[in-house]
């Protein structure tokens, strides 16, 4: 059994299409979506982040897990580097107005600003526009159903 705890773990099979024409893909419809799991700040609780990470590999998605401890510039790297239809951070330490605007940054710098970015974890409900203007795209509370989570990353990922 493969564990979730190594860093920059490879969940799926590696080596599909490339979707993302802006960074030399090409378009398939039949690839996998490709979904890089990060934990930006200094989280030391990623039992979240592997069950989504699990429940989208289930459902057909290749996943990057990149472990815990990650900066933003590691997980915009990371995701230009595995040439990703999506970002999903995930955090828990408070630290989100400022982690996640700054990978949105880091994104739009990098002319990577089309890669679709979700969040989640302990976001209280008055942050989330301000996150949203920045250019996040969803953010998912506690006890949201991984089924949504999967239906919203399925119908945004510009394919």
């Amino acid at each position: 059994m493969v564990t979730l705890a190594i860093e920059s773990l490879y969940i799926s099979t590696r080596g599909s299409p490339v979707s993302n024409p802006k960074r030399g893909g090409s378009l398939n419809s039949t690839k996998k979506i490709r979904v890089l799991v990060a934990k930006p700040g200094l989280d030391g609780h990623d039992r979240g982040a592997k069950v989504v990470a699990r429940a989208l590999r289930d459902a057909g998605m290749e996943v990057i897990y990149t472990g815990l401890r990650q900066t933003p510039e590691m997980i915009v790297r990371a995701a230009i580097d595995e040439s990703v239809d999506c970002i999903g951070l995930s955090i828990l330490s408070g630290a989100h107005m400022a982690l996640f605007p700054k990978v949105m940054e880091l994104l739009k710098k990098e002319d990577a600003d089309d890669i679709l970015v979700v969040g989640g974890g302990i976001i209280p409900e008055d942050d989330v526009p301000g996150l949203k203007k920045t250019g996040i795209a969803e953010i998912f509370g506690p006890g949201t159903p991984l089924e949504s989570i999967i239906e919203y990353i399925q119908s945004h990922v510009r394919t």
